[in-house]
């Protein structure tokens, strides 16, 4: 299991009130990870925070971690 899945699945489980339903996956591009992030609807708000800043803030997690692994990834927040 790659080391950004679980650092997302990790902080996302954290931020939500029902932890078994997220959901996080990959998909490996040529130059680009994409990092799927699927939660309940009712996380959803919890998950993006108010004006996009809880998102924003996984995001930039997530590129210092990547950037750090010497890789380029991007996080998909999926409805």
């Amino acid at each position: 299991m790659s080391e950004l899945k679980d650092l997302i699945e990790h902080v996302a489980k954290s931020l939500v009130d029902a932890p078994e339903g997220v959901q996080v996956s990959e998909v490996e591009g040529e130059q680009t990870t994409v990092v799927e992030l699927r939660v309940d609807k009712g996380d959803l708000g919890k998950v993006i925070g108010k004006h996009g800043r809880t998102a924003g803030a996984l995001r930039t997690i997530l590129n210092a971690a990547s950037t750090k692994l010497k890789k380029r990834s991007v996080l998909e927040i999926i409805e």
